[in-house]
């Protein structure tokens, strides 16, 4: 993989010796902390998850065993050093921790295919989109302008941990179901942004480990995309609830 972006560095050095400074220069020296083989990581990871929502579909492996299989490999992941001599175990146990994160979310992705197909396509669109608009924006941000965010998201995402806590125990209604899903959204969304700028503060700092940066990129493509599906298969349904009653009152 280094062989592969081993070009990046100097065309780097290149770019930044060249200009007279201005926003699009101090944009382009910020992506130049982003190797490519982050985003080429995410995408493999994303086709590796897509694999497994298909392995679901077709085998039914999706569940509390491939959940509790990804947080392993996940943790397996985190405990093996960033070297050069562990960077094929680490690719591997990513794209593991995806496979299987693929299978978990399986059977979302099983009745969306069953309700309509079109609304899978359309929230992996929206979704892409969000992605690439929320971390181009921190991209082309100011340096560290949006690393605010991330105590504000710690708290969005601690009152998601207790609203379900609190769901476990005294049960789900409408309304809570709805406010968790949006919020969530919204954090998640925030996140994009906030794990981008991050991501270029760290490599910045020397921290080039673009299997963990990938991997954090896709945690958030993953959690938005869910979001995305639930809403319009939500939306959907009521859409087609409301068509029905419609045609039943016409007789």
């Amino acid at each position: 993989m280094e062989s592969l972006f081993g070009s990046w560095d100097a065309q780097s050095q290149r770019r930044r010796g060249t200009g007279t400074g201005g926003f699009n220069m101090e944009s382009l020296k910020r992506l130049d902390h982003i190797s490519p083989a982050v985003y080429l990581t995410l995408c493999s990871a994303l086709a590796f998850s897509a694999l497994g929502a298909y392995l679901h579909i077709i085998l039914n492996i999706g569940g509390t065993l491939t959940t509790v299989g990804c947080l392993a490999a996940v943790a397996f992941l985190i405990s093996l050093p960033p070297s050069q001599d562990q960077e094929r175990n680490r690719f591997a146990l990513l794209m593991s921790a995806t496979l299987l994160e693929g299978a978990s979310v399986g059977p979302i992705v099983d009745l969306v295919l069953h309700f309509d197909p079109r609304i899978l396509v359309m929230a992996f669109i929206r979704t892409a989109i969000a992605f690439g608009c929320f971390s181009g924006a921190a991209i082309i941000a100011k340096r560290r302008e949006y690393l605010y965010l991330g105590g504000l998201l710690s708290s969005g995402l601690s009152i998601l941990l207790w609203l379900q806590f609190a769901a476990s125990i005294f049960g789900h209604s409408s309304t809570t179901f709805m406010f968790e899903l949006y919020l969530g959204l919204l954090v998640f969304l925030g996140y994009m942004v906030f794990d981008t700028q991050e991501i270029i503060e760290r490599a910045h700092h020397g921290d080039m480990d673009y299997i963990k940066h990938a991997f954090t990129l896709f945690t958030d493509f993953v959690a938005v995309l869910v979001r995305v599906l639930i809403i319009m298969l939500k939306n959907a349904q009521e859409k087609s609830e409301d068509e029905n009653k419609r045609k039943k009152g016409s007789f």
